[in-house]
């Protein structure tokens, strides 16, 4: 550990725990990792896609982490969120007593973005007498960065170039190397807390805490998240699931744009050891599309309108020029630029490299986002009339240029590298948006090019049905041409109304995705015997699949399989509900975590699942 010493001998459990042994923190503008054995392992400030304090995650020595954990060995655990909180609860059970450590961040509740960023950890015990340790290891910049420390009796400050990290406990603190550790005892009934703020450099240092301040805070974010939650209006049969999935969504959100990131992490691999290692940490126009209807879904206006605002402002920057009229993601405040680069001293998780810092797939043409931006803009009256007449003559223009655009090979809705293709989900979409601008216009009565943007239309319908049927597969493919590759984005193909839902060749296409996606009920995004992706390894189940799986089929009238798949990928869940990316061979969460897009589709799901058992009554 960089030449220190440290309290405890650790295993290869306790260097890298599995991605899903993790709760989540954040306060609407960044977002921490929290083990089950007390440490916070991933932590970026101050947003989602800054450079890294604790990246533990991604190298155990390098990367930097903030233990906080009883100093016996022989304890248990148990991790849960305090009830529709986003408040964590890690619960410490040995031979001497109980103890607990709470995590959670205070929300930042203005539009304002913030360099303060303040993580905050109780610590009590409810039974009998338990010795806690501290040990925090911050690694600045995913530990390129070096800092100096200067150490007083309850506090620490860790200085690097621009920003600063306060640490105020409590409890004595001491120096440990360039870090710091700490050991108190607490016996039943009694309390502590460490409260770690990042901030600015030059930033004021923040006030004391004292134990019973800290207490008030917990108790007041508590409230908000409970207030917010309690604020939907999903009445169905599984709510829990879906208050779980809705918070994570907003904790994913960057407050003040609206935009939400596709994970909490970078770099978390999609197969041990494999190099499929991405930077999730900024917002997709696809991911965020798909999620107006989830949020309109439960209730949540004003976020839903809030990333439409974003989506919107994204088409009026590029409006006159020359060039894609949007890249298929951003920063969250907007900012194109997104270059990847591999960050070679960090060995990845578990030894998962490369470890990429960036995305590199911001520059690739993926037309289906088109589609989905108008599905998104579409979706609900209330957010269509606050575009206005030039909201509306820009997204017009978009029309147009798609117009002219649309028939032309993509690298697809999964950031394929092994070259561009006619993929068939991209013309669905494009096909989506030409249908939903015809609505708008007409519903609201706009001046547009219908007869151009009619002719698209009708015109994609024809191509998909002629060269995105397989008469061989008997279903929709994933691409003209070539071998027949089922695709599991198609599944979207009913929601969006492309098809019916009972059409016959759409049962059919169900029937053959049955025999080859799925599996135990799991379903991966294409045929893992002909990857298109131009990478070498595997691949786990993707549970955004598994979930449009489920919308599929209950669309489609198979309500028992439906339901039965639904409630059995719930099985799959971490120990507080969240889940990662990938499920791997042996049931372990793979991939970044938690990722937006499987939460939304939970949401999604849920709603078509209970609407469809509702009518069967």
């Amino acid at each position: 550990m960089d030449g220190q010493g440290s309290l405890r001998d650790w295993t290869l459990m306790d260097r890298y725990p599995p991605i899903a042994d993790h709760g989540l923190v954040g306060d609407l503008q960044t977002t921490a990792l929290v083990s089950s054995q007390g440490v916070v392992d991933w932590f970026a400030s101050p947003r989602f896609d800054s450079p890294s304090l604790f990246a533990a995650l991604l190298d155990h020595d390098r990367g930097g982490f903030f233990r906080l954990s009883p100093a016996l060995a022989e304890t248990s655990c148990k991790q849960l969120y305090y009830p529709d909180t986003a408040v964590l609860v890690t619960r410490f059970m040995s031979a001497d007593g109980v103890g607990e450590v709470i995590d959670w961040m205070p929300p930042h509740l203005t539009r304002t973005p913030s360099d303060r960023h303040t993580l905050m950890r109780a610590v009590r015990t409810v039974r009998g007498t338990v010795r806690f340790d501290l040990e925090c290891r911050p690694r600045f910049d995913y530990g390129r960065a070096a800092h100096g420390l200067d150490v007083q009796d309850h506090e620490a400050v860790f200085r690097a170039p621009g920003v600063s990290a306060h640490l105020q406990t409590s409890f004595p603190l001491e120096r440990d190397g360039n870090d710091v550790r700490g050991s108190f005892t607490l016996n039943v009934g009694q309390e502590a807390a460490a409260v770690l703020t990042v901030c600015d450099a030059d930033g004021p240092p923040p006030p004391p805490p004292t134990v019973d301040g800290v207490t008030a805070q917990l108790w007041e974010t508590a409230g908000f998240w409970q207030s917010w939650v309690h604020g939907s209006n999903y009445r169905g049969r599984w709510p829990n699931m879906v208050n779980r999935s809705a918070i994570t969504l907003k904790l994913l959100t960057y407050a003040p744009t609206g935009a939400p990131v596709a994970a909490a992490t970078m770099g978390l691999p999609e197969q041990i050891g494999g190099e499929r290692n991405w930077d999730y940490r900024y917002t997709w126009v696809r991911d965020g599309s798909l999620s107006v209807r989830a949020l309109l879904d439960l209730g949540f206006v004003e976020e839903a309108t809030d990333f439409t605002h974003w989506l919107g402002d994204r088409l009026r920057d590029t409006a006159g020029k020359d060039g894609e009229p949007l890249q298929i993601m951003y920063r969250v405040d907007g900012e194109p630029l997104l270059s990847e680069e591999i960050l070679g001293h960090l060995e990845g998780y578990r030894g998962s490299a490369p470890v990429r810092l960036g995305n590199a797939a911001a520059d690739q043409l993926q037309l289906d986002i088109y589609g989905e931006a108008l599905y998104a803009l579409s979706e609900g009256r209330e957010i269509a009339t606050q575009a206005g007449y030039r909201g509306w003559k820009v997204l017009a223009r978009n029309l147009d240029w798609l117009a002219d655009s649309w028939d032309r090979p993509d690298e697809g809705i999964w950031e394929t590298r092994g070259g561009r293709k006619d993929f068939t989900y991209s013309r669905v979409m494009c096909w989506a948006a030409f249908d939903r601008g015809l609505r708008l216009a007409s519903d609201f009565r706009r001046p547009a090019n219908t007869e151009l943007w009619t002719k698209a239309r009708d015109t994609i319908l024809e191509q998909v049905m002629e060269h995105g049927w397989n008469e061989e597969a008997q279903a929709y493919v994933q691409h003209y041409g070539g071998e027949p590759v089922l695709d599991a984005s198609l599944l979207l193909m009913p929601r969006v109304g492309f098809v019916s839902p009972r059409d016959p060749s759409w049962l059919s296409t169900l029937d053959a995705m049955d025999r080859t996606l799925v599996s135990d009920s799991l379903v991966y995004r294409y045929d893992p015997a002909a990857s298109p992706d131009g990478l070498r390894g595997s691949e786990g189940t993707f549970s955004l699949c598994t979930f449009l799986y489920v919308d599929a089929l209950a669309r489609a009238g198979r309500l028992r399989p439906a339901r039965y798949t639904f409630e059995k990928m719930h099985t799959y869940a971490n120990h507080v509900g969240l889940f990662a990316e990938e499920i791997g061979p042996t049931g372990e969460q793979l991939g970044n975590f938690p990722q937006a897009f499987t939460h939304l589709s939970l949401i999604t799901a849920a709603g078509t699942l209970d609407e469809a058992l509702d009518r069967q009554r």
